[in-house]
C-alpha cells in the first residue's frame, strides 16, 4: 500500500492546497462528513500572520474568510471527514467518542515543511456527534482562541487559532447562546483515544498502519528502530512528560486530561474548561465537571504517566508477540516516564529561580518557595515575575515580598536563595534577563477571559477579546500600557468554575 504522505501536486491558485493524507488512510478511521452551512456568518478574527505561516493565500481567505471559516464555503481540494477515536472519560473507558463536533477539512505542507491540519469545530452534527447539535456557542469558541494563541506566545506546543466567526444562528445549552464556529490548526488530531478505538476493537492491524502513520508525520527519526513501536512509545512519553513540565511552570491547569484529549504529537489541544492559577495551591481545580480533582494542578504528571500507559496497552501486539515480554518493555517505559517529568520540571523551575546550574540543594529550595506560596496565598505568575526583579536589584525586594502576607516567611528564603546564587557565574542583569524569558508578566486571567466573553455574548463587543489578544501576544515584555492586565483578580472578580462548553 501507497504511503498516505506521499505529495501531490495542487493547482497554485488555490488559497489552501491540501494534502490530505488521513483522509488516504482506510476508511475505518474516519466518517466522511460535510459542514453543515449556517445563516448568517460573520467574521471575529482572522489570524494573518498564522495564514502566512502556513503558506495559505492570506489575502483570499480574507475576503471570503465568513463563508469559508464557518463552512458555508467548501474550498477545492478539502476532502472533510471526522475522525474516530475511543478514550477514558475521568477514568471511564468510552469505545467510541469520535469528532462530534469537529470536521477536519484537510491539511497542508506550511513554509517550514511541517504537516499541519485545518479544523472546523462547531461546524455541524457528524456521525460521532451522540444526538448532540454538533455546534460551538460563542464563548467557548472565543476562549479557546485567546488560550491556544497565549500558549504559543508562551512557547508552548499547542494547537493555533486560524480565525473564529459567528454563525448567526443559536446553540441551546442551559439557555439560548450565539453560535461560533473555530478554525483550529494542529500538528494533528491524533489521539491516544485514537489507538484506543482501535485497539478496544481487536483490531491490531488498524492499530499497526495508526502507529505506521503516527512515525512517518510525527517520529520519522524512529522509523528504522530495531523496536519501532516501542520506541513510538518512548518518543510520546518523553514529549508529554516535557509538556506537562511546562505547563505546570507557567501554573495552567488542562482541566480535562481525558485520553481523547492527549494529542501524540505532544501539542496541547482542547481548552474547555482550562484555565490559570493566581493563587498558587497545588489542590487547585475549575474544571466544573472534575468533581473529585483528578486533573488537580499537582495531579497532572500522574495523570500524563496513566494516559502513556493507556497508550502502551494498545501498543502491546505490536512491541513484541510474547505478551509478557511486551508488558515488561512498556512497563519500563512507563515507569522512566516519572524521572523525565521529573528532569524537566527540575529544569524548569531552576531557570525560574535563575539558576544556571545544579546543585543537589536546588529540589529542596525549589520546594520551599512553593510552600510558602501556598500558605501565603501568593500568586503564581506574580511571585516568579517579581523575583526576577530582585534578581537584578535587591531594592526591588519589597515589591516581592508585598505578595506574601507574612514578611518574614519569605525573608528567610530570600536569604538561602542568595547564598545559592554566590555560585552561579551570571551577573545580576544577565540572570533578570534570564528569568524574564521564562517567568511570563502575563497570561490568560480567568476573570480577563470571562470578562471579554461576557461583552461579546451580551453586547456584541470584542474589544475586550481584541485587547486581550494584543497583550498575550508579548507575555514575557513590560507592557505598561496594558499594567493592569498582569494582576490578579479582586476578591469579587475571582473565576472559581470553568465549563466545558459542550
Amino acid at each position: 500500500m501507497s504511503s498516505p504522505l506521499r505529495d501531490i501536486t495542487l493547482p497554485a491558485a488555490a488559497p489552501i492546497a491540501f494534502d490530505n493524507s488521513y483522509a488516504r488512510l482506510p476508511p475505518q478511521f474516519f466518517a466522511e462528513q460535510a459542514p453543515t452551512p449556517v445563516r448568517a456568518p460573520r467574521l471575529i478574527q482572522f489570524n494573518t500572520a498564522l495564514a502566512e505561516e502556513l503558506g495559505l493565500d492570506a489575502a483570499a481567505l480574507e475576503r471570503d474568510a465568513a463563508a469559508i471559516f464557518s463552512g458555508n464555503t467548501l474550498l477545492a481540494g478539502a476532502e472533510p471527514i471526522a475522525i474516530a477515536y475511543a478514550g477514558h472519560q475521568f477514568g471511564n473507558f468510552v469505545p467510541q467518542l469520535g469528532d462530534g463536533r469537529a470536521i477536519l477539512l484537510g491539511e497542508v505542507i506550511d513554509r517550514h515543511g511541517r504537516r499541519r491540519d485545518i479544523q472546523l469545530k462547531g461546524a455541524g452534527p457528524t456521525p460521532f456527534s451522540r444526538r448532540g447539535d454538533g455546534r460551538a456557542a460563542l464563548g467557548p469558541v472565543l476562549r479557546e482562541y485567546i488560550v491556544s494563541e497565549a500558549m504559543h506566545a508562551l512557547r508552548l506546543p499547542t494547537t493555533r487559532a486560524l480565525a473564529a466567526v459567528t454563525t448567526g444562528e443559536p446553540v441551546y445549552r442551559e439557555e439560548p447562546l450565539p453560535g461560533a464556529v473555530f478554525t483550529r490548526v494542529a500538528a494533528s488530531h491524533i489521539r491516544v483515544g485514537t489507538f484506543q478505538f482501535f485497539a478496544a476493537r481487536g483490531d491490531t492491524e488498524s492499530v499497526r498502519v495508526l502507529a505506521d502513520y503516527v512515525i512517518d508525520r510525527h517520529y520519522p527519526h524512529i522509523k528504522d528502530s530495531q523496536n519501532r513501536y516501542l520506541a513510538l512509545l518512548e518518543a510520546v512519553a518523553e514529549r508529554q512528560a516535557a509538556l506537562i513540565a511546562r505547563w505546570l511552570h507557567i501554573g495552567f491547569i488542562h482541566g480535562v486530561m481525558n485520553t481523547d484529549n492527549m494529542t501524540v504529537s505532544g501539542e496541547t489541544i482542547d481548552y474547555g474548561p482550562c484555565a490559570f492559577m493566581d493563587s498558587y495551591d497545588p489542590a487547585t481545580v475549575f474544571s466544573s465537571i472534575d468533581r473529585n480533582g483528578r486533573y488537580a494542578y499537582a495531579n497532572q504528571p500522574a495523570i500524563g504517566q496513566w494516559n502513556i500507559a493507556r497508550l502502551g496497552e494498545t501498543l502491546l501486539p505490536l512491541i513484541d508477540p510474547s505478551i509478557d515480554a511486551a508488558v515488561d518493555l512498556a512497563n519500563a517505559v512507563i515507569k522512566a516516564y516519572g524521572e523525565r517529568f521529573q528532569g524537566h520540571w527540575l529544569a524548569g523551575m531552576r531557570a525560574k529561580i535563575g539558576l544556571a546550574t545544579e546543585d543537589d540543594g536546588d529540589l529542596d529550595l525549589v520546594q520551599s518557595l512553593l510552600a510558602w506560596m501556598q500558605e501565603q496565598g501568593a500568586d503564581f505568575t506574580l511571585t516568579f515575575r517579581r523575583l526576577a526583579a530582585v534578581a537584578e536589584s535587591q531594592s526591588n525586594e519589597a515589591a516581592f515580598v508585598a505578595g506574601f502576607n507574612a514578611a518574614e516567611s519569605v525573608t528567610s528564603w530570600l536569604g538561602r536563595w542568595r547564598e545559592r546564587l554566590t555560585c552561579e557565574p551570571q551577573t545580576p542583569t544577565k540572570r533578570a534577563e534570564s528569568m524574564r524569558l521564562v517567568n511570563p508578566a502575563f497570561i490568560p486571567r480567568n476573570h480577563r477571559i470571562e470578562q471579554a466573553i461576557a461583552a461579546a455574548v451580551e453586547d456584541d463587543d470584542f474589544s475586550l477579546f481584541e485587547a486581550l489578544l494584543t497583550v498575550l501576544a508579548k507575555p514575557y515584555e513590560d507592557q505598561q500600557n496594558f499594567a493592569p492586565y498582569a494582576e490578579p483578580p479582586q476578591p469579587a472578580e475571582r473565576v472559581l468554575q470553568t465549563f466545558c462548553g459542550t
